[in-house]
């Protein structure tokens, strides 16, 4: 499936890639109800929106005067080590340096992104290997390069594994039934993150799971991909 990217040149030799993903409607959570929290619900994207290919980087990330505090360093590794309220600070000087409107996406829009059109546990079928993602069935045991497993349908990169995405919503139970661009609650204790890490097993890999942490945690398998609206 070929859509449309965008590609922004930040200077420094530093670019980042956005993919356009289409409106839609998708069946968002776990089938098999694997948590309360996840149960499966009708969910319906009614705009377009802009995802990155890629996790940000650390030469994106210090590219804006952040510092690199990433356990383990190297240009086109993840930024790790971040927590919800470094990644809004991040975003913060990414849009004054830049025509703007970069932000983290919604759990929905990740989800519909990284599902990229499938209903199996995760993009690429129902079972995840070694091959396809790093986890912790990888046995690496650190985050690695972005781009080094097979794209998704959409062409977007490491949806599952290498590190944790932060999104823009506070974690709270799925609503019951059908819902239309869902942004979460108002207000929280916990941010969403998701795609899980080099540090979690497999089923914390697929599409559907989420995890919750306070917005001022940052761990060394904690990072982010950037959205923007249309």
């Amino acid at each position: 499936m070929r859509l449309e990217e965008v590609k922004e040149d930040l200077g420094q030799g530093v670019s980042l890639e956005m993919v356009l993903i289409p409106a839609g409607k998708f069946m968002m959570g776990s089938k098999e109800d694997r948590i309360e929290s996840e149960m499966q619900h009708e969910v319906t994207i009614t705009c377009p929106f802009y995802i990155a290919k890629y996790q940000v980087t650390q030469e994106l990330w210090k590219s804006l005067d952040m510092g690199n505090r990433s356990h383990e360093e190297g240009a086109r590794l993840p930024a790790t080590d971040v927590s919800w309220e470094d990644c809004k600070e991040f975003i913060k000087k990414l849009n004054a340096s830049t025509k703007g409107g970069y932000r983290l996406p919604y759990e929905a829009e990740w989800e519909f992104a990284c599902r990229a059109g499938t209903t199996t546990a995760y993009s690429f079928g129902a079972k995840i290997t070694p091959k396809d993602a790093n986890y912790i069935g990888s046995k690496i045991g650190k985050p690695v390069v972005v781009g080094s497993y097979k794209p998704n349908a959409f062409g977007l990169y490491d949806m599952h594994g290498n590190v944790w995405e932060w999104c823009e919503d506070w974690g709270a139970d799925y609503p019951k039934g059908a819902v239309i661009d869902p942004k979460g609650p108002a207000k929280g204790e916990y941010r969403v993150l998701r795609g899980g890490s080099f540090f979690d097993g497999s089923s914390v890999a697929s599409s559907s799971c989420r995890s919750l942490y306070l917005p001022t945690y940052g761990f060394d398998f904690f990072g982010l991909r950037l959205a923007r609206t249309k």
